[in-house]
């Protein structure tokens, strides 16, 4: 068994896609119109893919309100200091700016436009 992809209820997953697209490198692979608009996103390298839409069979969680420690996804990033200004001007929130962990790791916490939770993380030592 592996992954095949993370899904999230969004309330915009049109916009959320595009922003998603020029702001963080990820491309769409699959979509869907009406009436839950799913776009299957992959990351640069093709090798993660997340699925955001809109399905009013279920709730929108409240993700602004969600401590980015209960949920988030995290991006590889050569400069985490860059790419979180970088991306504090293309309509993200800085909630945590860089800083360095134990080990070398350099981490940074925003939210989308839309709440999500993104962490940029340069490893010191890559684990995969």
């Amino acid at each position: 068994m592996q992954i095949e992809h993370l899904a999230w209820n969004v309330a915009e997953p049109v916009a959320m896609a595009a922003w998603y697209v020029e702001h963080l490198g990820m491309r769409v692979v699959r979509a869907t119109d009406a009436p839950v608009h799913a776009r299957f996103l992959a990351d640069a390298a093709g090798a993660v893919m997340v699925e955001i839409y809109r399905n009013e069979a279920a709730p929108i969680p409240d993700y602004a309100a969600m401590n980015p420690l209960v949920l988030h996804l995290a991006f590889a990033s050569e400069d985490v200091d860059a790419d979180c200004r970088r991306l504090d001007a293309a309509g993200a929130s800085v909630v945590r700016p860089p800083y360095t962990v134990d080990g070398g790791d350099r981490l940074a916490m925003l939210r989308d436009p839309w709440g999500v939770a993104l962490q940029l993380v340069r490893r010191a030592e890559l684990m995969l």
